[in-house]
Parts: C-alpha cells; sequence; structure tokens
C-alpha cells in the first residue's frame, strides 16, 4: 500500500531554519539499521542538500510555499511601524533569531520591519545589518515563488514596501 507523500519531486518547501529549498524526490536509506524513506532537498541559496524522513516532516516544519493570503498579510506587517527597541541588543537578536528561524513569513517581516534603516537614520551595527539581510533573503525567496518573479524582484519590491511612510 502506498501512502500518499506531502511532497513531490519539483516541490518548493520552506524548511524552517534554511528557507526555501526544493525537493529533489525521495529516496530509500537505511540508517542505523532503520530503513528510512527520506525527501531530498536542495537549498540553492546554501548550497546544501537535506534529507528530512518522511515520517518527521510534521515534526522538522516543513512545508508547502505560503498562500498568497498569508504573504500579504507578511507585506501588511512590513508597512507597520517599526516596534520599539528598549531592550538589549542580544536580547532582542535571539528574538529575531527565533522568529527568523521559524519560518513564519509574517514574524520574519516583523524582524525585517523592525530592523530595516531608512535613508537618514543611524546606520546600523554589523549584526544588526546580517540579521536585516538574512531575514529580507527569506522573505523575498518566498515572495518570489508566491509572486512568480525572480529573487531580485521580489526583494526590491520588499524594499519599496519599506520605503513608503506608514
Amino acid at each position: 500500500m502506498a501512502t500518499k507523500l506531502a511532497f513531490s519531486a519539483g516541490d518548493y518547501v520552506v524548511y524552517p531554519t534554511h528557507g526555501v529549498g526544493k525537493v529533489l524526490g525521495v529516496e530509500d536509506r537505511e540508517v542505523a539499521g532503520f530503513d528510512l524513506k527520506l525527501f531530498v532537498i536542495s537549498f540553492e541559496s546554501e548550497k546544501m542538500t537535506l534529507r528530512v524522513p518522511v515520517d518527521k516532516v510534521k515534526d522538522s516544519g516543513l512545508r508547502k510555499i505560503s498562500s498568497r493570503a498569508k504573504m500579504k498579510t507578511a507585506m501588511t506587517t512590513l508597512k507597520g511601524r517599526a516596534r520599539g527597541k528598549r531592550t538589549m541588543w542580544s536580547r532582542r537578536a535571539q528574538e529575531y533569531d527565533a522568529k527568523i528561524n521559524s519560518g513564519d513569513p509574517v514574524a520574519i517581516a516583523e524582524v525585517v520591519r523592525d530592523l530595516h534603516r531608512a535613508a537618514g537614520q543611524p546606520d546600523q551595527s554589523y549584526s544588526e545589518r546580517q540579521m536585516y539581510e538574512a531575514a529580507l533573503e527569506r522573505l523575498a525567496q518566498e515572495l518570489a515563488l508566491v509572486e512568480k518573479v525572480d529573487r531580485d524582484a521580489a526583494a526590491e519590491k520588499l524594499e519599496a514596501v519599506l520605503a513608503k511612510p506608514a
């Protein structure tokens, strides 16, 4: 009896800690004496291949690309006001990192919004800039697939939304 798999070769998926990947296929492997069925996922931006056991998909957080409605919510989040920065950077950095690695486009949009610097604002620290760029890249990858545009066009759209006054 063949069970219906959650994804098939050619599907784009989001793995929370690595972003957007493409399912290359499914393979059977013996690991530590267990026969496993694994999704093979390629992450072009990180130049890596990940194998996720089919029965661990839910636990791993692996999911399909977001719907247009979910991305619209993320875009609306970008237009909101940045949250106040009253806590120490190390604490905020942990929160932002958790949001980026959640794989949730709305949470990632919050990070992009909060770390965005408009012209004339004080410069960011190196670590703030790195985190901003990581979050922007994750969001742009997924937006590009949802809107069927290339990654650069998606990033430009995100930055255009950020540039408009709220």
